[in-house]
């Protein structure tokens, strides 16, 4: 029998690792009609070569007020916008699933124009601002479950900038969520231990104050 696709995959969890950030690219000088000295793109991307749109629905990015429709949603891969500028500023991008009961998932992103960089300066070479990060499905419906462990491959492949050593960015951000996890785990077996010794405290002080009453 075929089990219910709103049923939740108790106990399971699946990972989706992700990059996100910017590319930039100086023109050269100020653009006399509207200042602008950039151009560049914000976006969302796989980590690995998979298709996001299997579980993602859309992706919003909201840009600064100064640009007209500052909210932008895109609704298929390559999720990314790009603009002219001239500042920088927090592009807010978020995250929603093919499954409505899964919350959507909200990134802050420091939009990056500038670099110390001589060959980003005079416009040779582009900048580069990049993260890596995991979206973490804790219980998912049944339906999602079988499409998360279903990943499907981009064609064409995923492009990825070339100056960003992937692999140690993974490394890094997956010690980091261990020594985190750890942490807690800690923390919560000494607030249960705390919770245990005052739980014994009282039913110590209980059976004070009911020998205390019968011999009054």
């Amino acid at each position: 029998m075929a089990e219910p696709e709103n049923t939740r995959k108790k106990g399971t969890t699946v990972v989706k690792p992700i990059v996100y950030g910017n590319t930039a690219k100086y023109f050269g000088k100020k653009r006399e009609e509207d200042g602008h000295t950039h151009s560049w793109t914000s976006y969302l991307r796989p980590f690995k070569n998979e298709d996001l749109s299997t579980f993602i629905k859309k992706v919003q990015f909201k840009l600064h007020e100064s640009y007209t429709n500052p909210v932008r949603v895109i609704t298929k891969p390559p999720y990314e916008v790009s603009e002219t500028g001239w500042g920088e500023f927090e592009v807010v991008i978020k995250i929603f699933f093919v499954d409505s009961t899964e919350k959507p998932l909200t990134i802050y992103h420091m939009l990056k124009l500038f670099q110390n960089d001589p060959a980003m300066i005079a416009g040779k070479k582009n900048v580069v601002s990049e993260h890596y990060d995991e979206i973490v499905f804790t219980d998912p419906s049944a339906a999602l479950h079988e499409v998360l462990i279903s990943s499907r491959q981009m064609v064409p492949a995923v492009r990825h900038e070339p100056d960003i050593d992937y692999k140690e960015i993974e490394e890094k951000t997956t010690a980091t969520i261990a020594a985190a996890q750890k942490k807690i785990k800690q923390e919560i077996q000494e607030l249960s231990d705390k919770l245990k010794m005052t739980r014994e405290s009282i039913q110590t002080l209980k059976g004070q104050v009911d020998k205390a009453e019968e011999v009054a």
